[in-house]
């Protein structure tokens, strides 16, 4: 029992190294963005920029959704698809009403509230439809997508492939930190709160809230 348990996180350990967690969350952000952009095309009939960052299209939502189902269900693609539906589709509602709170707390605004009428669970911040989603989702993942995404990140390991995953992380990092320092200073401003340095004075200028509206469409201030 003891050496199939090491076994079990060795194997665990050599398949989620940084590099490897790095692509799956970058590939996951950008690829979200892609997705949620031709669905509102297709259902509203209009383009909305559905990134969460200013510098880059990407949503780091979406790369943290796929990291976490990756580390969460990888133990889980040994059962059967019930258990596997079963544990995305538990772990996915969690993850949704997390991040909810996690913005409001941060930011005050919500990007996403369910109606009861819309079966809206967890405070409505997330919901039974949704919950379904997450539990196909969950299969597809395991099952292909994730396979298939890792054979392909460890066929590019390489020199280049590491010295470009450094410039991303770095690129990654600067552009939370710059569109957060943003939305921080819009809550500031709906508290009437004077700029206090150059930052905030640069904020004001190059991204007031018309500006942010292009990049942020559908939150919601909480009061």
């Amino acid at each position: 029992m003891d050496n199939t348990l090491n076994y079990e996180k060795k194997k665990f350990k050599d398949e989620f190294n940084f590099y490897k967690l790095f692509w799956i969350f970058y590939i996951g952000g950008i690829s979200g963005v892609i997705v949620e952009t031709i669905w509102c095309i297709l259902t509203n009939g209009y383009f909305e920029y559905r990134t969460a960052l200013i510098l880059e299209p990407i949503n780091p939502v979406y790369g943290v959704g796929a990291l976490i189902i990756s580390l969460l269900l990888y133990n889980f693609k040994k059962y059967n698809n019930f258990v596997l539906y079963s544990a995305s589709f538990i772990i996915g509602g969690i993850f949704e009403t997390l991040c909810s709170l996690f913005q409001e707390l941060l930011f005050g605004t919500v990007s996403w509230m369910y109606k009861p009428s819309n079966l809206g669970i967890l405070g409505n911040r997330t919901s039974l439809i949704y919950c379904f989603f997450w539990g196909f989702l969950g299969i597809i993942w395991i099952r292909v997508i994730y396979p298939f995404l890792s054979k392909i990140v460890d066929k590019f390991y390489n020199n280049f492939t590491k010295v470009l995953t450094f410039i991303l992380v770095t690129l990654l990092s600067i552009d939370i930190i710059f569109s957060s320092g943003a939305l921080l200073r819009q809550k500031e401003r709906r508290n009437n709160i004077p700029p206090q340095n150059s930052i905030d004075k640069f904020y004001d200028i190059n991204f007031s809230d018309n500006v942010l509206k292009f990049f942020y469409h559908n939150i919601t201030v909480i009061d």
